[in-house]
């Protein structure tokens, strides 16, 4: 099986692959010979997704700053299969008022590649294309040992490359309040990050509707199953967001917290809380999960409304005694 290739050592080859050509490079010979492309160029029958990536790849280097410059080719003008790619080497340096010592190099490239797998994986990775691509050579033995700091569930790979190549997935999700996850199959169109949480927009092939599945619910692997019965539209992401905002905004609770505590400071400082004089209006997209948070919060807290997650949070105490009983 082939190495998996990290994204900024995908980008990092292929900054150095336009660098290094003074004709520029067609796509073509970009993903058939830059690593973290050919590999799949040379076994996946679809290249549409590599294709894809590419031009994804393209517009982060864009972002980055990097002056990557695309060009017609002499006597094929206007045709997009015969374009070539290159970065002018002149226009792609550090300005000379920056300079860094080995040892700054070495720390930031330790800062990126410990939060490469987090909340922060995108930065990190662009710091470390950037820093690799003008050149800036860090010193393993001056790095060591770096921590990776996980903050994404385990199932947002898997997912985002269903997405990516259209893949049709199952995977076991337990509902809140059950004891045994239950086997879903589903054609995922979007993931999307709210409340600090991710969500996957899919259609549930079994049920034939919509659904929004909360990635730590998700239990084991995810596997995949075949094509996927739907495709994401191109708003796809920002509907996703946009009914995720609305279930929080019509989702409202009110709990009294002990003054100058814990839950007082924390719950105080959510998003939108409102003060109603010794209480506090707070929004959720779930209420299970909110069950969740208040009960860690053990006596600092009571919990007005609903009565739903008031009985949910006495639920969950009185499990709680009955294990430690």
């Amino acid at each position: 099986m082939a190495r998996t290739i990290p994204v900024e050592e995908r980008l990092f080859s292929l900054v150095l692959a336009l660098l290094a050509t003074e004709h520029g490079l067609t796509k073509h010979e970009i993903l058939s010979t830059v690593t973290g492309y050919a590999a799949r160029y040379a076994t996946d029958r679809d290249r549409g997704s590599l294709e894809r990536q590419f031009e994804r790849d393209k517009e982060e280097l864009r972002d980055l700053g990097v002056p990557l410059e695309t060009f017609d080719a002499q006597g094929a003008e206007n045709d997009t299969k015969f374009q070539r790619y290159r970065i002018p080497a002149d226009r792609y340096q550090l300005p000379d008022e920056v300079r860094f010592t080995p040892d700054q190099y070495a720390l930031l490239g330790l800062a990126a590649q410990v939060w490469r797998e987090g909340s922060l994986s995108q930065d990190s990775r662009r710091a470390l294309t950037k820093l690799r691509s003008l050149g800036l050579a860090l010193d393993d033995a001056i790095i060591g040992m770096a921590p990776t700091i996980r903050t994404r569930d385990a199932a947002h790979e898997p997912l985002t490359l269903a997405i990516d190549r259209g893949q049709q997935v199952t995977f076991r999700y337990l509902k809140p309040g059950r004891t045994a996850p239950e086997l879903r199959r589903v054609s995922p169109l979007a993931l999307v990050h709210h409340e600090g949480r991710w969500h996957l927009q899919a259609h549930d092939d079994a049920a034939d509707a919509p659904r929004t599945f909360l990635l730590r619910r998700i239990v084991g692997q995810v596997s995949v199953a075949g094509a996927a019965t739907r495709r994401p539209a191109a708003d796809e992401p920002a509907r996703a967001l946009a009914e995720l905002r609305e279930i929080w905004q019509r989702t409202v609770a009110v709990v009294r917290p002990r003054p100058g505590s814990e839950a007082d400071v924390v719950l105080r400082n959510r998003a939108e809380t409102r003060v109603l004089g010794e209480s506090l209006e707070i929004r959720t997209t779930d209420l299970d999960i909110l069950a969740d948070e208040l009960t860690a919060f053990g006596a600092d807290v009571v919990v007005v409304e609903p009565a739903s997650l008031r009985d949910a949070v006495d639920a969950r105490w009185q499990a709680i005694l009955e294990r430690h009983g």
